[in-house]
């Protein structure tokens, strides 16, 4: 499974729903990535995927200075999860694929 391309998610926060757009590369069977949102762009950390099930980490200072992980599980072009930001309530995460890498022949 391949979980590279654009992703546009959708983050039910206790503060309100918040949109964000993160990307994702696979280079030497290491996936890395950058997410968009709230006129920040942030690394994400610790990418990892395990059969369907996706995590990582990000840091964001808008609109709150927050420490985000993210547990999402993706079903082809969908995903749907949470994310944590230390002892906060979890917030529920959706989001869809908008581009995915053209496939190899």
């Amino acid at each position: 499974m391949s979980v590279e391309g654009t992703w546009d998610l959708s983050l039910s926060t206790p503060i309100g729903r918040m949109t964000a757009v993160v990307e994702l590369h696979e280079q030497d069977a290491v996936l890395t990535g950058v997410a968009h949102g709230a006129g920040e762009r942030v690394p994400l950390v610790d990418v990892v995927l395990d059969g369907d099930r996706l995590t990582w980490k990000q840091a964001v200072t808008k609109p709150l200075r927050l420490n985000l992980a993210f547990d999402v599980t993706v079903d082809g072009d969908s995903l749907r999860g949470t994310s944590r930001a230390g002892r906060l309530p979890a917030s529920t995460v959706v989001g869809e694929r908008r581009t995915a890498p053209e496939r190899r022949a």
